[in-house]
């Protein structure tokens, strides 16, 4: 059999985004929308999701499922990890803070749309396979190891925050990090189903809170 190539991968990413083209379309009356924006669908078919999984799971990099990707963690779904970017609203030159890392597929798409990110992992194995796949590809994304629930308040606020674990609620820290006018996306709930959720921060301070619809993902560390 012939090593499968670029070539391929793009076929592969193409056919991906069509999967998630089709489940937008589908979840209309939960999402507001039967589209992608065109920035987000471009970056997904531009980032090589494939660099982002074990190099064991590369061939299966693109199917619409969640991969493991160790430490008992996966990398979402593309149609939930495309749901929650979406959501978050990124615009070019977007300051955004993202809780949970792992190997740094969401951050790269984030800074492909021309955002800045600063992304908090609780794993020191995955900040450093992360880092060191965006200096390989030439991302500009601020990562370090600690305790995401805290987010990052040197650099605060920030326009949105993405978080990629569930919570029974947004931690405090995190939603006073987000500017007045901005955004989180977060899943809440308990550790089996949560409720995939967009959390805006009004011009007062105050907060409204929106469920999109059930998702399952893995419950935020608190780390040191």
């Amino acid at each position: 059999m012939k090593p499968m190539t670029e070539q391929h991968l793009a076929l592969f990413r193409r056919h991906m985004v069509e999967i998630i083209d089709m489940h937008f379309d589908l979840a209309e009356d939960e999402i507001g929308k039967a589209a992608l924006d065109p920035r987000l669908r471009r970056a997904l078919l531009d980032v090589p999701r494939h660099l982002f999984v074990p190099q064991s799971l590369m061939v299966v990099a693109y199917q619409d499922t969640p991969l493991p990707i160790g430490f008992d963690k996966t990398i979402s779904q593309p149609f939930i990890g495309a749901l929650m970017l979406e959501l978050l609203a990124v615009e070019p030159g977007a300051r955004i803070l993202e809780v949970g890392t792992g190997l740094g597929y969401q951050a790269a798409v984030m800074a492909e749309m021309g955002a800045q990110v600063w992304s908090v992992e609780v794993v020191e194995e995955f900040s450093e396979a992360a880092s060191d796949r965006f200096a390989a590809l030439g991302y500009d994304i601020e990562v370090r190891v600690g305790d995401g629930s805290r987010g990052w308040p040197e650099h605060a606020p920030f326009d949105a925050v993405l978080v990629t674990a569930a919570a029974e609620q947004a931690p405090e820290a995190l939603v006073e990090q987000v500017k007045p006018g901005g955004r989180m996306v977060i899943p809440i709930g308990g550790t089996d189903i949560q409720q995939l959720t967009v959390i805006t921060r009004q011009p007062g301070g105050e907060t409204r809170a929106r469920e999109i619809m059930p998702v399952r993902f893995t419950q935020l560390e608190v780390g040191a």
